[in-house]
């Protein structure tokens, strides 16, 4: 009905007729899983539902990895490429998590073409704060990347927003770094800084972006229902860039 309302020549598709939500959910998941389809991405389901079949321990798309969001987004003011993770997933990740969140960033860099992304764990304040785990976490993942233990990118921190992005910012506080002012991906403390910075950057900068879940056995997409068509496109995109990469 949808496809004739629109005038939609929809012959040439499959279409499954599952009972209900959790139902269509985990068949979309199992014919990813059977290598049937390269993708699985969420509609109108909510995300819970959707969440529970990509992470179903017979059908799922579980690796054992960290599952964390990515978005890319192109910044207007910026003229440039930049990667934000993670504003969806993760609510408070630790060290470890982190690492992983980076890992998983640095592979939907690599998809798109950054070969040797830089990477900033952004904070409150760009120095060593002992009261402030964010600013911890940024320095140990600094020295993880020097050590080898995080591989594929520079990770430098802690950095604050304005420094990682601007280099007059980063000049005028003395930092020197090899991110300050080039960073590609933006690491956030938290999923509330990050919720807060994607929809800054979508509704406030007019920034267009794509979203995309890693870690998983093949790119999932996660997108809201108050996302534009447009991002939907986008994340489409990026995760057949994503999938072309896995295999």
């Amino acid at each position: 009905k949808i496809a004739e309302e629109n005038h939609l020549d929809i012959r040439d598709f499959e279409i499954i007729d599952e009972a209900d939500n959790a139902s269509a959910s985990l068949k979309a998941v199992e014919l990813v899983s059977s290598h049937e389809a390269d993708m699985v991405m969420k509609g109108i389901v909510d995300t819970a539902t959707f969440l529970r079949a990509v992470l179903n321990k017979d059908k799922g798309l579980r690796t054992g990895k960290l599952l964390s969001h990515v978005t890319v987004f192109y910044v207007p003011a910026l003229d440039k490429i930049l990667l934000l993770t993670d504003a969806a997933m993760n609510i408070a990740p630790d060290l470890m998590a982190k690492k992983q969140i980076i890992e998983n960033a640095v592979h939907t860099a690599h998809a798109i073409g950054i070969e040797l992304p830089k990477v900033a764990p952004v904070c409150a304040v760009e120095v060593v704060n002992a009261d402030m785990q964010p600013t911890l976490d940024a320095a140990a993942l600094s020295m993880m990347n020097v050590r080898g233990q995080i591989k594929g990118c520079i990770v430098d921190g802690p950095l604050a927003i304005d420094n990682a992005v601007s280099k007059e910012a980063a000049a005028h506080k003395g930092i020197k770094s090899p991110v300050a002012g080039e960073a590609d991906i933006i690491l956030v403390p938290n999923i509330e800084t990050g919720n807060a910075m994607y929809k800054t950057l979508t509704y406030m900068a007019g920034a267009k972006n794509g979203g995309i879940i890693e870690g998983a056995a093949a790119p999932i997409i996660l997108t809201s229902r108050a996302d534009s068509h447009e991002s939907k496109l986008f994340s489409i995109a990026l995760s057949s860039l994503s999938a072309n990469r896995e295999g």
